[in-house]
């Protein structure tokens, strides 16, 4: 099992208020970088992009404890089968939060995908900071 973690950050709204930001797909694409993602879809309960120089990624809400994780997992769409869990503590007057990736993946197929992935669940972390400043 390949496992990849983000970087955790410290972010200045309530573990529910970031739950519900993150229950709307439509505001997944927020967190992407912009300059780096094509073809977005969402539907609110899903979405799919198209990552440049890579493949088409589908994630879909699947479940989570409230308010302190959400999980998504691959659609149809993604090259592979895998989880994408968001957690989120209470820190004070803010959240704690880190994303846990957890994929199946062939050596060859890690070896390719893990500095992208872990770069891109970072990307995520600050602009969920910058964007609930």
């Amino acid at each position: 099992m390949t496992r990849i973690e983000s970087k955790q950050v410290e972010i200045a709204r309530s573990p529910q208020a970031l739950y519900d930001f993150l229950q709307d797909m439509n505001n997944f694409q927020q967190l992407l970088p912009q300059d780096r993602i094509s073809e977005w879809k969402s539907d609110g309960r899903s979405c799919s992009f198209k990552v440049q120089g890579a493949a088409t990624i589908g994630l879909e809400l699947a479940g989570g404890t409230p308010p302190h994780q959400v999980r998504m997992k691959a659609t149809d769409r993604s090259p592979f089968p895998f989880t994408l869990d968001v957690f989120l503590e209470e820190n004070g007057a803010g959240t704690k939060a880190r994303q846990v990736f957890e994929a199946d993946l062939n050596p060859f197929i890690k070896m390719m995908v893990e500095s992208p992935l872990k770069n891109l669940f970072d990307h995520i972390a600050d602009k969920m900071v910058t964007l609930h400043a």
